[in-house]
């Protein structure tokens, strides 16, 4: 199975993939798009614009795209989306988000997930947030999310199955493995 969990910063994301792999053998994780390009030189600017989400929708397709069957996967191409939406949702940009431009470079990426999971914000937060993050942002993108995953109000998630997950670390894990 190839495996995508998505959510917010500080929504606990790389705690379940850590946790997956230990219990999963055979399973290789796959860190975030933003870290993968930061290894391979991409320097991001404070804060990141719309096209340095771009450019982790791209990566983020390309791990996809390459990955084998048993592999997790720290966010999907559907998570730059909706920090670039964010984006503009908080301050305007030259030009809109063409959301169909990104659907179209990830509909067939997102066609070889098998399991995506939704890690939401939860009313008392599982992961100490710095109080310097912009909790607006982090909000926006998790309603975000949540329209594109639970809602797929994009339309292009077909069979992929769909857990939201809640609780400690240890139940949402124990979720995933039911």
């Amino acid at each position: 199975m190839r495996i995508a969990i998505s959510g917010t910063h500080f929504s606990g994301k790389s705690s379940i993939v850590s946790s997956m792999v230990k219990q999963l053998p055979g399973y290789v994780s796959i860190d975030e798009p933003y870290y993968l390009l930061e290894e391979d030189g991409y320097v991001f600017p404070e804060p990141p614009t719309v096209e340095d989400f771009e450019q982790q929708m791209i990566r983020s397709v390309k791990t996809i795209n390459e990955s084998s069957e048993n592999t997790i996967f720290d966010r999907c191409p559907l998570d730059p989306l909706a920090y670039a939406l964010a984006m503009e949702n908080t301050s305007p940009l030259e030009e809109p988000v063409d959301t169909n431009y990104w659907i179209d470079r990830m509909e067939d990426a997102m066609e070889l997930i098998d399991l995506l999971v939704f890690v939401p914000i939860e009313d008392k937060d599982r992961i100490l947030v710095p109080s310097s993050q912009d909790l607006k942002l982090r909000r926006y993108v998790d309603e975000k999310l949540y329209e594109f995953i639970v809602e797929d109000s994009l339309g292009i998630l077909g069979d992929i199955e769909i857990i939201e997950v809640s609780g400690s670390i240890e139940n949402r894990v124990k979720m995933l493995l039911r």
